[in-house]
């Protein structure tokens, strides 16, 4: 990621920035495995127990402020790939989730159109308070992640955030986003609120979030809630603990299975909340000069209903060993 500012005028700034992913060369099959994961599509199938890959372009905006007074700030911001003003910060660049390398399972109840094209938003500022509102292209991308694709801007949404302190983080937003899933009917309505802590420590921040986000079905009709806490501790300078906790209402899981889905609908309906109960630890190894490297793992178990138990087993388990870079940062 990278960006670049400069001044117009006494107030005025102009930034521009730019976000790029090696997922799709890195990711075959347009997934890689994520238990209850649901999202998406590929190749004319549903998305279950997987994350889809993320675009190369991830982000390209261009942003403009214009200072109105010296408490009222106004902003403009247009992205042919961008994050419009729908949910919390999005899970690659929340600070909680630095050391969480794989997406939340309530991903697409939150903060999965932090990659939209067409994006315009007009925002005002004022002391602790900001206001939102964003266009943009809301439906489904295709297979090729390797393109900028475009269309009409048929999705909107708004957003206030307050900033009580310099520490604290909260927002409120709702949109509605049309035909964000191929293989569904209809759009979605969907409403987040979000609370993030942040405190400088020796080693790091010591960061949390808490995120509810609820999607509504236009033609099922359903409310799909979702629940998140997650958090990230320094320990030592060079150690991390990590955890995520989540509780995610999924109606997708049994997807393309129209037998199982029958069957499960007549007995039990068609909804499941599932529990996902994520620890991690990372190690910080001094490799390199200017970047810092880590060595890291998560565990994680699950919580699930007794009638989905003979699809996923008694005790379904996940994990990841990863490396992780990053520039360090100046001083």
């Amino acid at each position: 990621m990278a960006s670049a500012e400069h001044r117009l005028g006494m107030r005025g700034a102009f930034q521009t920035d730019i976000m790029l992913s090696l997922d799709p060369a890195t990711i075959t099959g347009e997934r890689y495995p994520l238990l209850f994961q649901t999202g998406e599509t590929a190749y004319g199938k549903a998305i279950v127990d997987g994350q889809h890959p993320h675009n190369f372009i991830m982000s390209l905006g261009f942003h403009y402020a214009y200072q109105l007074s010296e408490n009222t700030t106004l902003s403009t911001y247009f992205a042919p790939v961008g994050d419009p003003a729908l949910g919390p910060v999005a899970f690659p660049h929340r600070a909680s989730a630095m050391e969480l390398p794989e997406a939340p399972i309530s991903h697409h109840w939150q903060d999965s159109t932090h990659i939209a094209n067409e994006v315009v938003t007009v925002g005002i500022s004022h002391k602790k308070m900001r206001l939102e509102a964003s266009g943009f292209y809301g439906s489904e991308p295709g297979e090729n992640r390797w393109i900028i694709q475009t269309g009409p801007i048929n999705s909107w949404a708004t957003r206030l955030w307050f900033f009580p302190t310099k520490n604290w983080a909260a927002q409120v937003s709702v949109g509605r986003v049309v035909h964000p899933e191929a293989l569904e009917p209809g759009d979605q309505v969907r409403a987040t609120a979000s609370l993030q802590y942040i405190k400088p420590m020796p080693g790091g921040s010591w960061a949390s979030t808490f995120v509810w986000g609820r999607n509504h079905s236009t033609a099922t009709l359903r409310n799909l809630n979702s629940y998140l806490v997650e958090s990230v501790l320094p320990v030592a300078r060079k150690n991390f603990i990590t955890g995520r906790v989540e509780l995610v209402d999924k109606d997708e899981l049994f997807a393309g299975q129209s037998d199982i889905e029958q069957h499960l609908d007549r007995l039990y309906g068609s909804t499941f909340r599932v529990g996902a109960y994520t620890l991690g630890y990372t190690r910080d190894v001094a490799l390199f000069r200017f970047i810092e490297t880590g060595l890291g793992a998560n565990f994680t178990t699950y919580s699930l209903p007794d009638a989905i138990r003979p699809y996923y087993g008694d005790h379904p388990l996940g994990g990841n060993i990863f490396v992780r870079f990053r520039l360090k940062p100046r001083g």
